[in-house]
C-alpha cells in the first residue's frame, strides 16, 4: 500500500495532516552529526508529527509511528509512502 507525500512550504503546525512533510530551516542542526534531523512528518496513519533523520528523508531507513495508540511501519521513496508489508 502507498500514498503521496504532501509538503508544506511553511510551518504551520494546524495543516499538518497525515502524510504531510515539512523540511527544516536549519535541516541537519540538531541530531547526530552523521544522520540529523532534516524534516517533521507527520504520520501517515494517524497523523502524530514527528523528528525523521536525513537518511528516513532519503529512504535508507524505515520508520515506526512513535504515537502511543499507532504502530505504523512506513519508509519513503520518490515522493511516495509505502507501508512495510506484515511477516
Amino acid at each position: 500500500m502507498t500514498a503521496e507525500l504532501n509538503f508544506l512550504d511553511e510551518w504551520i503546525p494546524e495543516q499538518m495532516e497525515p502524510g504531510t512533510m515539512f523540511l527544516l530551516e536549519q535541516a541537519g542542526g540538531l541530531g547526530r552529526a552523521e544522520n540529523p534531523y532534516w524534516a517533521v512528518l507527520a504520520c501517515p496513519s494517524c497523523g502524530a508529527l514527528g523528528l525523521i533523520t536525513r537518511q528516513q528523508c532519503v529512504g535508507l531507513e524505515a520508520m515506526i509511528c512513535g504515537a502511543e495508540q499507532c504502530s505504523a511501519e512506513y519508509f519513503l521513496m520518490n515522493g511516495h509512502i509505502y507501508y512495510r508489508k506484515p511477516n
